[in-house]
């Protein structure tokens, strides 16, 4: 009996911002917190109310997700990890699960990383076959659901980029694989030269879409204009980058030119927009802010000290990230982008 899926969120969550899986079987740690397997409850509430984690983060995208169509109707929001959040469990028998149907309306596709190479180690397939069961099961049963799924590899050797893509192809995934960490990825691949399946024509939806680039670092091209230019080189169907080209914000006009394939056929330009951690660099964070202040800003990510872990079902945190015309996503909106990549 399956009492908990061995992989939840991947490393962040679309969706449990700050999870990651404990060595303890039937335990999810949670923002430093071991939950799960019936030993310990969520967190209460000042209603005393205990929270179902992965029910808060789903209200939590969907509500993005209503706001944003709300502005632009083809809005894409599209989950990185998360896999867990597609099903619920029958509170009756934890071994039956079914769709999470408004949740799955509520995005267009998932980003999955290292479902064939690189997660742990890059260049490497996953250590854990079983967990690797559970994981492709739940990327098929997004696919079946009707989502886009994205599909990102870390490699290096030709033979496993080569083998990766094909591996995606053949279930109906589409592929990227990167040699480093998306932090680190500041450069077009050099292998292969061109996207598989390059496509000419205008892409406007993300069910179009047949191959896409992740840029982590544009900064690392030079000035806004000197990264587009170059992105202009290339004929991927989507891009996606980060909101921030070094200290600030890619300018409509910088989206703009993105959209555009050196083809002359029109793109998607997806970002990354966190959603479970809060960084004392962003717009958003305040001068008197830190860990504890406010309550909600938790402990630093480990390896980054100016992130901090959110407890990402408090009504202030959700009022930064969506909701009103000051939010974090009516800004991306505003910039031009085409949709967004949920993470931590």
């Amino acid at each position: 009996m399956i009492r908990f899926f061995t992989f939840i969120l991947l490393s962040l969550m679309i969706i449990n911002p700050g999870a990651a899986w404990s060595q303890e079987r039937g335990k999810v740690r949670v923002q430093q917190r071991a939950i799960g397997g019936g030993e310990r409850p969520g967190p209460t509430v000042s209603s005393g109310e205990i929270l179902d984690y992965r029910e808060e983060m789903r209200k939590f995208v969907q509500s993005i997700s209503e706001f944003s169509r709300k502005l632009r109707p083809d809005f894409a929001i599209i989950a990185r990890g998360g896999l867990e959040l597609l099903v619920k469990r029958d509170e009756d028998n934890e071994t039956k699960t079914y769709p999470a149907r408004t949740y799955i309306q509520s995005i267009v596709g998932i980003l999955v990383e290292g479902l064939n190479f690189g997660v742990p180690k890059i260049g490497m397939p996953p250590p854990d076959a079983d967990k690797q069961k559970i994981k492709e099961k739940l990327v098929k049963q997004a696919k079946d659901a009707g989502l886009k799924v994205l599909v990102l590899d870390y490699a290096k050797k030709k033979s496993l980029i080569d083998e990766a893509y094909k591996r995606n192809k053949a279930k109906g995934y589409i592929s990227f694989t990167a040699p480093v960490r998306i932090p680190d990825i500041a450069s077009l691949p050099e292998y292969p030269k061109h996207p598989q399946d390059e496509n000419a024509a205008s892409v406007l939806s993300l069910r179009d879409v047949r191959n896409f680039l992740v840029i982590g670092n544009s900064a690392a091209f030079g000035r806004q204009d000197e990264f587009t230019l170059k992105m202009k080189e290339s004929n991927y169907d989507a891009i996606i980058v980060n909101v921030f080209h070094g200290g600030l914000p890619l300018g409509k006009r910088a989206v703009e030119t993105l959209k555009y394939k050196g083809t002359g056929g029109k793109r998607m330009v997806l970002a990354f927009m966190d959603i479970g951690t809060a960084a004392s660099y962003r717009f958003y964070w305040k001068k008197n802010w830190r860990e504890g202040s406010p309550l909600w800003i938790s402990a630093p990510v480990r390896g980054d000290p100016d992130k901090f872990s959110v407890e990402y079902w408090n009504p202030e945190w959700r009022r930064i990230i969506t909701g009103n015309y000051d939010s974090y996503i009516y800004g991306i909106i505003n910039q031009g982008f085409d949709g967004v990549v949920l993470g931590d």
